[in-house]
């Protein structure tokens, strides 16, 4: 089952305008049958197409993380992250279209993420606004966007770090040209 979380990024098709996403070139290492370290996958994982590109990198179900040697876990439709699991994606966020944000429900996010929300935080105050129960570790890797919070907006650009610990925030990309983001993923407790 592909997870409510995943499904929102992709529903931002709603939202947003149509953007071009290049592959991701992904790189996963593995043990031999001799103990020798090899590269198990390379090559290229294509972002899925829509409004909001978007590919899932690799997942893990436990933690401490268990090791695959011969499997694809980025290739398991799996919630993201699953409990006491991680997830890493790629996302890539077109301009927003304000005639589209306009028409939105204002708790949208927040219907799709349903019951992996946190318990403890505000109403949210836009419709792409949401929390998670994760700590999500997101780079900037190319354009700028606004993180909205509760009563602040910060902008950042690509080479920006966030650590998101399970608070209201809104991705929204209010410039001309797309932003893409690498995001880990991390299940946490209740805050």
């Amino acid at each position: 089952m592909t997870s409510k979380i995943f499904g929102s990024i992709v529903a931002l098709v709603l939202a947003c305008s149509t953007a071009t996403a290049a592959d991701i070139r992904r790189v996963v290492t593995a043990l031999d049958a001799n103990d020798k370290a090899i590269a198990l996958f390379d090559g290229r994982v294509t972002l899925e197409p829509g409004a909001t590109p978007s590919a899932k990198l690799w997942v893990t179900e436990a933690s401490p993380a268990p090791l695959s040697f011969t499997d694809d876990s980025g290739a398991k439709p799996t919630p993201l992250p699953p409990d006491l699991g991680t997830a890493l994606l790629v996302v890539e966020f077109p301009p927003l279209d304000p005639a589209e944000e306009a028409k939105m429900d204002p708790n949208f996010m927040m219907k799709i993420i349903g019951e992996r929300a946190p318990r403890r935080g505000l109403p949210v105050r836009h419709p792409l606004m949401h929390r998670t129960r994760t700590v999500d570790y997101a780079v900037v890797l190319s354009g700028e966007i606004d993180m909205k919070l509760d009563d602040a907006v910060v902008h950042v650009r690509a080479g920006d770090v966030i650590v998101q610990q399970a608070t209201n925030h809104a991705w929204i990309n209010r410039g001309t040209q797309p932003c893409r983001i690498l995001f880990a993923l991390i299940d946490s407790r209740q805050p």
